[in-house]
């Protein structure tokens, strides 16, 4: 696939700048086999998706944006192809060889460069978590009723085989009636980035700050809480919980230990925890029901039976019909699907869904639901109660 040349071009501008545009709403575009996109956000996740997008066939990779300086340039020397480099986002969408963007901003920035992408008449793959509070979480939907685009939110999850085969199980009665999910994503580590100079601390530690982060709950718990919600069907009706800046006195306002415990129908708790501190085990997801158990880390899974099992079961456990499945007790049984890794998978999906004008899995409503869980975390935090599901939310995603 031949790339497009682009001159490098410099301007300064605020990412979080907000401006009105002229492209109409309703603009569509014409069914092609290659979209052309923009990755608006270069820090470790926005530059680490550079290689992936180089690798999938109808994705083209034509312009970044940040606004540091450095971090523009360590992008565009990932980028295999001429690509053009941009301080103001707007540019991007101002770019009309552009189809669609990719949003990879701190947090707090999201819904605003996502709802000026949308009047650009941009798709849009948006990352975790959709939106900061259920303002802007509210705002956002209202925009993106009043078009015709594509948006996928970034809970990649939900474009993983295995993760797919695993909820199809479950659908199907594989661990019985649920009866809880534990969840925990733990690391040993300050989870602080390094600073070239001190006046960017808050440009590259965000995660650190209330006014841009969710902190733990919306970089890392948000991934979980989707999955409980896309299994279950459901959102939470309460969320309770606690955490604090315990370990690591640095200056930070997010805290450095989080522990969560959600309600939702038919008294199914789901339980959420993540560390700094302690490493053991670090991403796990355990479903749990009357007649077993599924365990997911990244990109495996397992079986945990119930009971007494027959070694030489006929099933179809790891996805193959008819194979005798071996196991040592205590250990599980594997889970086996051929599969892409999720974030790979999801950006291929992404391309797929605008090319066949084909509402992607993870939306803006499911990442919606997801965001105000977060922020129902956040609140029961903070402020030390317990916060429900309100009546209004509902009104939030309805499509």
């Amino acid at each position: 696939m031949k790339r497009r040349s682009f001159v490098q071009k410099a301007g300064m501008g605020a990412i979080g700048a907000i401006t009105a545009f002229s492209t109409s709403n309703s603009m569509l575009f014409s069914k092609k086999q290659v979209v052309n996109i923009g990755i608006i956000g270069t820090g470790n996740r926005g530059s680490g998706l550079i290689p992936i997008i180089e690798k999938i066939p109808n994705l083209n990779l034509v312009a970044c944006c940040d606004i540091l300086p450095f971090r523009l340039d360590q992008a565009l020397s990932r980028a295999s192809g001429k690509v053009k480099g941009y301080s103001d986002y707007r540019k991007i969408l101002d770019n009309q060889d552009i189809d669609a963007v990719l949003v990879s901003t701190p947090f707090s920035t999201h819904a605003d460069i996502e709802m000026d992408a949308l009047s650009a008449g941009k798709h849009i793959y948006g990352e975790k978590t959709t939106a900061k509070g259920y303002g802007d979480i509210a705002k956002l939907n209202q925009s993106m009723k009043k078009t015709d685009l594509i948006f996928q939110t970034g809970h990649q999850y939900h474009s993983s085989r295995l993760y797919t085969h695993v909820v199809n199980l479950i659908r199907d009665g594989k661990v019985g009636n649920i009866t809880a999910f534990e969840c925990q994503w733990n690391r040993h580590g300050s989870w602080r980035r390094p600073v070239p100079d001190k006046k960017f601390e808050k440009e590259i530690n965000w995660r650190m700050y209330r006014e841009f982060s969710g902190g733990l709950v919306a970089e890392l718990c948000s991934h979980q809480i989707d999955f409980v919600n896309w299994v279950l069907d459901a959102v939470p009706q309460q969320v309770m919980g606690a955490g604090g800046i315990n370990y690591w006195k640095d200056g930070r306002e997010t805290y450095d230990n989080i522990h969560l415990i959600y309600t939702y129908p038919d008294g199914i708790k789901a339980k959420f925890t993540c560390l700094t501190t302690n490493a053991l085990d670090n991403y796990q997801i355990k479903v749990l029901g009357d007649k077993g158990t599924i365990i997911l880390d990244y990109e495996h899974a397992w079986f945990y039976p119930e009971g007494s099992y027959d070694q030489k079961k006929i099933g179809e456990v790891d996805g193959v019909s008819g194979a005798t499945i071996q196991w040592e007790k205590g250990k599980g049984i594997p889970i086996e699907v051929n599969h892409t890794h999720s974030s790979e998978q999801a950006l291929i999906d992404f391309a797929n869904s605008v090319i066949d004008n084909k509402k992607p899995k993870s939306n803006l409503v499911t990442g919606s639901k997801t965001a105000i869980a977060v922020q129902m975390a956040l609140d029961a935090m903070y402020q030390n109660k317990i916060v429900f599901w309100e009546k209004e939310f509902s009104n939030i995603t309805d499509e």
